[in-house]
């Protein structure tokens, strides 16, 4: 069963539509109903997990987050960048390229993280920091 939906409310990012998504069950700490983030398409937010975007965080391009991951904020995900695990990506951070953000990890504040990086285990990436 699919835990969200792609609403009608969208927002152009960068010349790519995304969708605000709704929850269509309650799982994790998101009630059933509760509007999340905005993404481009199914396949950038996995179905199974508590994995969720919140807020005015974006997820685009080829890009996914799944597992228990949390986009929050004014955070965004993009490129092939993957996000899953029990990680947290939020604030005005960005993950895009390659990178990889999994495990504990979080990026926080306007950090970056992009190219083929990877971030994992208990890492903290924040700040003005930038990984590539």
């Amino acid at each position: 069963m699919k835990k969200y939906e792609l609403t009608k409310n969208t927002k152009n990012w960068c010349g790519t539509i995304l969708y605000q998504i709704k929850a269509l069950k309650e799982f994790g700490n998101v009630s059933k109903g509760e509007l999340g983030g905005f993404i481009e398409k199914e396949e950038s937010l996995e179905h199974d997990g508590n994995a969720w975007v919140y807020g005015n965080a974006r997820v685009f391009g080829d890009a996914s987050v799944s597992g228990d991951a949390r986009v929050f904020g004014d955070a965004s995900v993009s490129g092939d960048a993957r996000v899953s695990g029990n990680a947290w990506v939020y604030g005005n951070a960005r993950v895009s390229g390659d990178a990889r953000v999994f495990g504990d990890a979080s990026v926080s504040g306007d950090a970056r993280v992009s190219g083929n990086a990877w971030v994992y285990g208990n890492a903290r990436v924040f700040g003005d920091a930038s990984v590539s």
